[in-house]
């Protein structure tokens, strides 16, 4: 496989993500939620916008574990008011 580029052809630079990286969850402590999440996902077609209660409830668990920074619900597209059972 060659890296030779074509003339013309723009160099491609990677950026990191806005928000940076983020740790896995190695021990497992919001597996059940993201389980939950993905099988909601599964069950409607992967359409997550009749998700998104598990997909808040998964976020809540990785934040109040540290992993993730915590950040205000309306920068992650939820109202405040939107309620995790």
């Amino acid at each position: 496989m060659s890296s030779a580029m074509t003339y013309g052809q723009k160099q491609f630079i990677p950026t990191p993500p806005d928000k940076g990286s983020f740790p896995l969850d190695h021990d497992g402590v919001c597996k059940k939620t993201m389980t939950k999440y993905m099988k909601c996902l599964l069950n409607n077609n992967s359409n997550n916008s009749l998700c998104r209660t598990e997909a808040k409830e998964y976020l809540e668990c990785r934040m109040e574990n540290n992993l993730m920074a915590k950040e205000d619900w309306s920068k992650l597209g939820f109202k405040e008011s939107d309620a995790v059972s």
